[in-house]
């Protein structure tokens, strides 16, 4: 089965809630003004409940289908905020809020799942609940773990949950996903060294930090490449190196701050434990003391067999079954959704965003090409879950 024909007709008017999204980017919680513009079309949709403040700011729309007879509710997930960058784009609807953009598609991922929740109250073809789901801070608040933590999925009663992102350099109207491990654990390093500072011709009544942090950052690649079982997935990346003021001080501390992924439990408990084994051992050697603050972030996000199949199918249905990649390989990308599939059993797919600047980046742009695949989805998938 193709394109949902009504989501075809919708699919301008979807991509003009998209733009003004685009428009006026917010981040992490502070969604005011997108979480209210979801609400009040959810209110106009005709949701039998819309209730805000979820998580902080989420919102939530419930949607009863007309056929009665099941009492299973299932959960579709789109995320809100946007992204500390300044955009590069030069859009019609491009932001208009300095240093700030919506550079993973999160506009798109709403908008989306509004033109479904619009499709879905007009028609109600199906037995059950559909439980639409905004989501706020993603990009590194744990907004999902939020909205968990306020009994979201208990309220409801959400027995199943779903969720889509999309993906450049995978072709528009296509569709990615695999069981098991698809996203990594993603945690944050931050590594305090300390030395001896002094006159930078006299290195030698000194300890120099600034090397010590460069041995650690080489020694540190061992654990990847020394410690981490080869057919498995590990990334341990430094990207802030904070040291000194002037070119003939050396300084007195070091500061280094990154993140290290992995997908699987194991894994991630030998990376926490030999990178503070290196990074003290690293110190020492050198004369100088090292402290490293490991915190763990999102977990890894793991699909459910039965409902990746699942899931799959229906992309199918839209697609066709050879624009289902239903064994992509998994990425060390991080997603907070990890947290809804740990609470209830799920799925994340992935859906091709075309040829495109890549997530994060500040000439990256939504494709509303897309939009009918994805809406379509998620009209789908709450039919076939949920038969009249």
């Amino acid at each position: 089965m193709p394109i949902v024909n009504r989501v075809a007709d919708l699919q301008n008017e979807i991509a003009d809630w998209r733009h003004d999204l685009h428009a006026h980017p917010e981040l992490l919680y502070d969604v005011q003004r997108t979480a209210a513009s979801v609400a009040d079309k959810l209110k106009s949709f005709g949701c039998d409940e819309v209730v805000t403040g979820i998580g902080r700011t989420g919102v939530v729309g419930v949607i009863r289908g007309r056929k009665g007879g099941s009492a299973k509710a299932i959960g579709l997930r789109a995320d809100m905020d946007a992204l500390p960058i300044e955009e590069a784009n030069d859009l019609p609807y491009k932001s208009t809020v300095p240093g700030k953009m919506h550079a993973c598609g999160h506009d798109g991922h709403t908008a989306m799942l509004l033109g479904a929740a619009r499709y879905l109250a007009e028609t109600r073809n199906f037995a059950g609940t559909a439980v639409v789901i905004f989501q706020p801070a993603e990009e590194g608040g744990a907004g999902g773990k939020a909205m968990l933590d306020d009994g979201m999925m208990e309220r409801f009663g959400i027995g199943e949950v779903y969720g889509m992102h999309n993906y450049p350099g995978m072709p528009v109207g296509h569709f990615g996903i695999r069981s098991g491990p698809m996203m990594a654990a993603a945690d944050y390093i931050c590594i305090d060294i300390e030395g001896v500072g002094g006159h930078a011709a006299r290195p030698h009544f000194s300890i120099d930090p600034v090397l010590v942090g460069a041995q650690i950052i080489n020694n540190i690649q061992s654990v990847v490449s020394r410690n981490v079982d080869p057919l498995k997935s590990a990334v341990v990346s430094i990207c802030v190196f904070r040291a000194g003021t002037a070119d003939n001080v050396i300084p007195q501390t070091v500061q280094l701050r990154g993140t290290a992924r992995s997908l699987d439990a194991g894994v991630r408990d030998l990376l926490e434990k030999r990178l503070y084994q290196v990074v003290e051992g690293t110190a020492a050697t050198f004369g100088a003391k090292a402290r490293l603050t490991y915190r763990r972030g999102y977990p890894v996000l793991e699909n459910h067999e039965a409902q990746t199949g699942f899931a799959a199918s229906v992309a199918s249905q839209i697609a066709g079954d050879g624009h289902v990649d239903n064994t992509l390989p998994p990425m060390m990308g991080a997603e907070d959704f990890s947290y809804m599939l740990q609470a209830r059993p799920g799925a994340f797919i992935w859906i091709g965003n075309g040829e495109s600047a890549g997530l994060h980046h500040p000439a990256y742009n939504f494709n509303d090409d897309a939009i009918p695949f994805g809406t379509s989805y998620w009209v789908k998938l709450v039919e076939t879950a949920l038969p009249a």
